[in-house]
């Protein structure tokens, strides 16, 4: 399976399941890039924000000089994949964030940190996702939970009526965690969230 794009999607690899994330574009034939830099941001057309710990990525942001030129470039457009803790920090307010911790706000959503339970409440399902004519196989690991919707907001799957997988505009989030699976398709639905041709790059 591939996907006909021009876009170099970046995969932030400061902390998290980055690598993962790089095999499932790579499957789909398009070009990555590992970002941990302003300049290695400066020359992706999109980004992944991966799982991890959400106040820890917060954290590198800010030591790696990175926040800034992010949130400058998600409020520009910037596309924007994020899973577990990428939700969180997409996300417009954490309800059970630290103090210290920022978020982005480029999706409409608060979420809770966690809210499907701790690393010993970890669980995988099927999921029926919008758009897709298969079950989506899908792995939760200390996950968030989405406690509000904006009405800007696409819900794509939920489970137990608590949406897992959610759009809006070029930035697409998800509970759980898409690398996991050998099904490209939330990489593949991510990469028709927007138009390679119209991405620009700062400079």
């Amino acid at each position: 399976m591939s996907v006909s794009t021009s876009a170099v999607v970046g995969v932030l690899a400061l902390q998290g399941a980055s690598e993962r994330h790089v095999e499932r574009f790579r499957q789909l034939g398009v070009e990555t890039l590992e970002v941990r830099t302003p300049a290695e941001l400066d020359r992706v057309d999109a980004l992944v924000i991966p799982g991890g710990e959400s106040t820890t990525i917060s954290k590198l942001l800010e030591s790696n000089h990175l926040f800034e030129p992010l949130a400058a470039r998600l409020a520009a457009g910037l596309p924007a994949l994020g899973t577990c803790a990428g939700m969180i920090l997409l996300a417009t307010d954490v309800a059970d964030g630290r103090p210290d911790q920022r978020c982005f706000g480029a999706i409409d959503l608060a979420v809770r940190r966690n809210g499907f339970g701790r690393q010993v409440d970890s669980f995988e399902t099927d999921l029926d996702v919008v758009g897709f004519d298969h079950p989506l196989h899908a792995v939760f690991i200390r996950a968030p939970v989405v406690e509000e919707v904006g009405p800007g907001v696409e819900v794509l799957a939920s489970v137990d009526g608590r949406p897992v997988c959610a759009r809006q505009g070029p930035v697409l989030v998800t509970s759980f965690h898409p690398e996991l699976s050998d099904d490209p398709g939330i990489h593949q639905l991510f990469l028709t969230t927007f138009d390679a041709d119209a991405c620009h790059r700062p400079g």
